[in-house]
């Protein structure tokens, strides 16, 4: 089964589909441990490879490359794209769509920002006309062949965002995505306007969203989940404390306890290894 088939797939079952944010191939490794479903970030991969807030720098040569690593290691896993607004030009968006489709993309979310572009979940936030996201949004549609497109809003006022939101229910892209929505009542709202559309939330730690559970989303009419930026925010907070503490202890390293050592690491990079060659059935098994 293609990517695309299978996230779409899991998208329209009865239960939600979790995503979980990665920055990189050590974070995606981790989290391969627990998830089997991941979402390329924005925010996260601008953070690691740029060293840059999210607000437009991210080259779609770069994240490709990104997106093909994570393929070769992780073979079956979902594989959502943050596209920001497709870089730009519609005619970029769709040769991005292509390279992601070929190298085994899951599927990506399109955004109707407008530059300069910011991170969904702060202030700011401009939108284009909804004309001429709809264009570049229908010419992605057309270029795509099964891969799963997420429309995205973020448009700020209310009768905006349910506006926007019917509009891109009536196109055929597979899922519906209003970033940065703060509390329930607007995702029951948008739930009542996009119909039997499949709608996907987004939580990252610090944004304008509430903090539900996967069960509570379900309760509501969500369908998928992204989890933006666990690993890059849980990354940040250990690396800090554990060179605090070697700091303080004179350069001296931690041992015993729950501390990750040499063995523990190469055992989980291993497994991007075997995930490709699976052990041989013993004779007779």
């Amino acid at each position: 089964m293609r990517p695309g088939q299978s996230l779409h797939n899991d998208i329209t079952d009865h239960e939600i589909t979790p995503l979980i944010g990665v920055y990189d191939m050590f974070s995606a490794s981790v989290a391969a441990q627990h998830y089997n479903g991941f979402f390329v970030s924005g925010f996260g991969f601008a953070a690691s490879y740029y060293g840059l807030p999210d607000i437009g720098f991210i080259a779609w040569p770069d994240i490709v490359n990104f997106v093909q690593r994570l393929r070769l290691a992780f073979p079956r896993h979902h594989l959502l794209v943050d596209i920001d607004d497709g870089y730009v030009d519609p005619e970029v968006a769709c040769h991005v769509i292509e390279h992601l489709e070929a190298i085994g993309a899951s599927g990506v979310i399109l955004e109707d920002q407008k530059r300069p572009r910011r991170c969904g979940h702060v202030d700011g936030k401009q939108v284009l006309p909804l004309e001429e996201y709809l264009e570049k949004l229908e010419l992605v549609l057309r270029t795509r062949r099964d891969l799963v497109v997420v429309a995205r809003t973020d448009a700020t006022e209310e009768a905006e965002i349910l506006r926007r939101a019917r509009a891109l229910a009536e196109t055929d892209a597979d899922v519906i995505l209003v970033d940065g929505v703060r509390n329930t009542d607007w995702i029951t709202k948008v739930r009542k306007v996009i119909g039997d559309k499949p709608l996907l939330f987004n939580q990252i730690a610090g944004g304008k969203s509430p903090r539900y559970s996967l069960s509570e989303l379900e309760s509501i009419g969500v369908n998928v989940a992204i989890y933006s930026t666990p690993c890059l925010f849980a990354a940040q907070a250990a690396i800090d404390r554990a060179l605090t503490e070697l700091k303080d202890n004179d350069g001296r390293l931690p041992h015993g306890g729950d501390q990750v050592g040499v063995a523990e690491s190469l055992l989980l990079l291993e497994r991007n290894i075997s995930r490709h060659h699976p052990k041989p059935a013993l004779v007779g098994s």
